[in-house]
């Protein structure tokens, strides 16, 4: 995993901050300085911070638990949508469904009867409705794909939370903090770092930011999964390895246990025997 350098995050804009006028006080230890009445982050501290959140990330993709990103804001959605993907992660790119992690029996529910429309339409009973029912169910089906589609697969609750923009995700931060779901969030001069569990204090605004966070974390995620597949492959191994001794052991025990009746039987005859004048 290689994690951003000092001059690649600055090539990306990630030290501009708000304007002093906007900063939320919370965030002043990670500030390194004023410019023209814009406050500049300190690209030393975002890259000690991109590096740790991206080692526990590494960890929870390892141990095969999911890990829920989250972004509508214009200039994150394409970015994070593409990254997420390529790690096959859950995300959300649209509106956050209020209650989405603390009612997360009903965002199920919603899924599984997008899934039911998708059953009627292969089994056939979608071709017997009215021209007005399909339509009905064909608008259903597209608002559903539209704000559940890239959870569908999410059958439990995520084991942590990316959030591009704390601000104005904070109702998926709150949800997220009421479980005790950690957060990992990229956390501008505006905004409150105290709900987030790990923060990455860069710049949330500018599309060339967010992609090189995103590109270092999902790395960091892909690493994960790549461990995970070959402790299994190698688990596997060492089980056929030690199943083979088991299994030789088993067979050579089986022969001896057909065998011991014939010895006994012999034994036995030759007691009996008369002895050899």
């Amino acid at each position: 995993m290689s994690t951003p350098t000092f001059d690649q995050l600055l090539e990306a804009g990630c030290h501009f901050g708000h304007l002093k006028r906007k900063w939320n006080p919370a965030m002043a230890p990670y500030i390194f300085m004023e410019r023209n009445g814009i406050h500049i982050i300190d690209l030393y501290k975002t890259a000690a911070k991109v590096e740790e959140a991206a080692n526990a990330l590494k960890s929870i993709a390892k141990s095969g638990k999911k890990i829920l990103f989250v972004a509508t804001k214009k200039q994150a959605k394409q970015v994070v949508a593409d990254k997420a993907q390529s790690v096959n992660m859950p995300f959300v790119i649209e509106r956050w469904p209020g209650g989405m992690l603390t009612n997360f029996p009903t965002i199920r529910k919603a899924v599984k009867k997008m899934t039911a429309i998708d059953k009627m339409t292969k089994d056939g009973t979608f071709d017997n409705l009215s021209k007005r029912e399909k339509l009905q169910i064909t608008r259903q089906r597209a608002k559903l794909e539209k704000t559940l589609g890239s959870i569908a697969d999410l059958n439990r609750l995520p084991s942590a939370l990316f959030v591009v923009d704390v601000l104005k995700e904070r109702i998926a931060v709150a949800e997220a903090n009421r479980l005790g779901i950690p957060v990992f969030a990229m956390v501008d001069t505006n905004s409150d770092p105290s709900s987030v569990d790990f923060v990455i204090p860069a710049n949330d605004d500018a599309s060339k930011s967010i992609e090189l966070i995103l590109d270092t974390v999902c790395s960091a995620i892909a690493e994960g999964l790549e461990e995970r597949k070959v402790e299994k492959v190698d688990a596997k191994e060492a089980g056929e390895a030690e199943g083979a001794p088991r299994r030789e052991r088993r067979r050579v025990s089986r022969k001896n246990a057909e065998e011991a009746p014939a010895e006994a039987a012999v034994a036995e005859a030759a007691e009996e025997a008369p002895a050899a004048e």
